[in-house]
């Protein structure tokens, strides 16, 4: 079975040795470089990668990502899409070896987005970059989609023992994605996924009537089905009236949220930090109970990172102290520490907790 690792790459020196020691179990990597100007290039050559360098102009992750398809040889059995900010744990090539199966198209395996300083995951979903060699084609100007254009039916299958963990670079420009998020609206403005993304986009750049505007268009979408999307969507559009201080519109949309998807412990963290910003804290410790029993370790990139790591119980923590529960509050911050246990403003709330114990 022959593997081919492929990838597209620009001002990435700093990751090229750890991805290619993730990555050399493939039998052949092959690089777009589009248009470094550090050492990526020489980098990447002296560890035995082909490398290509072409500019794409104008920019688009999925003209990028063909082209660095199009050099992966046509007898390859199996193609890999990674970036170079990304980790193939060992043993990812036997395990494919072994658990392919025979009329396989696609893998979908596990993804592990964002890890603590310890490398546990906080948030993890499937996604499947592994593919056979003909018959697919990537799609959109940016958040871009391997897409099937066979003529027979897709087969897809989960290998869960697969493994990548995600290490970003937080200094790295996004300016590209809101241009190009447009773009990707106007090309298709039925896309359900990407106007999801452009909304959540407008309310990161702090443009929340247009944000409002968006996501309320997503919901209306007849493609618009996934309820931990459509959920997201909700608490976007609340968290956009939030920072508008209307705290009636965005209790009224977390509430929403909570009923389009009363399965996940994110609308509730939602509402619960509405609640914390009212002062309202027997709302918020209701609201921070009724998430914590809720499975964390759904697979799914809606999951939000504030309701998996410390800060269901930081949040808990205050809201018993200011209702006078020290004991509950004792105990959430001690959870809280537990998840991190430097935090230097969680080591200063417990000396307060400890006061009012005494």
């Amino acid at each position: 079975m022959k593997i081919v690792v492929y990838a597209i790459s620009k001002n990435e020196e700093k990751f090229v040795d750890r991805w290619y020691q993730s990555m050399k179990e493939a039998d052949e990597i092959y690089v777009l470089d589009t248009g470094s100007t550090d050492n990526t290039v020489e980098k990447l050559q002296s560890n035995g990668v082909h490398v290509i360098s072409e500019i794409i102009n104008p920019w688009r992750f999925d003209v990028a990502r063909n082209k660095s398809l199009s050099y992966v040889p046509l007898d390859t059995d199996i193609c890999v899409c990674t970036d170079l900010d990304e980790v193939l744990l060992p043993g990812w090539r036997k395990t494919l070896e072994e658990k392919w199966e025979n009329m396989s198209t696609r893998a979908s395996y596990t993804y592990h987005w964002k890890l603590d300083e310890n490398d546990v995951p906080i948030i993890s979903f499937y996604i499947s970059k592994i593919h056979a060699r003909k018959n697919y084609l990537w799609t959109h100007p940016v958040h871009e989609v391997l897409t099937y254009i066979g003529s027979e039916k897709e087969i897809t299958q989960v290998i869960d023992d697969i493994v990548v963990h995600h290490y970003p670079d937080d200094q790295k420009s996004r300016s590209s994605y809101l241009p190009l998020l447009e773009l990707s609206v106007q090309e298709d403005p039925t896309d359900d996924r990407n106007m999801h993304y452009l909304g959540r986009e407008y309310m990161y750049y702090g443009y929340y009537e247009k944000a409002i505007y968006t996501l309320q268009n997503h919901l209306k979408l007849e493609k618009a089905k996934w309820k931990d999307e459509r959920c997201a969507s909700m608490r976007f559009i609340a968290r956009c009236y939030l920072r508008q201080g209307n705290y009636e519109e965005a209790k009224k949309w977390a509430t929403k949220a909570i009923e389009e998807a009363p399965y996940l412990r994110d609308p509730y963290m939602e509402k619960a930090m509405i609640s914390y910003q009212e002062k309202d804290w027997q709302s918020v410790i209701t609201l921070c109970l009724q998430a914590l029993p809720i499975d964390e370790n759904k697979k799914s990139y809606i999951n939000e990172s504030f309701c998996r790591d410390f800060s269901i119980y930081d949040t808990l923590s205050i809201a018993f102290y200011y209702v006078g529960l020290y004991e509950f509050s004792y105990f959430s911050i001690q959870k809280a520490l537990k998840i991190s246990p430097q935090d230097s403003r969680l080591l200063k709330n417990l000396k307060f907790i400890e006061e009012k114990r005494k």
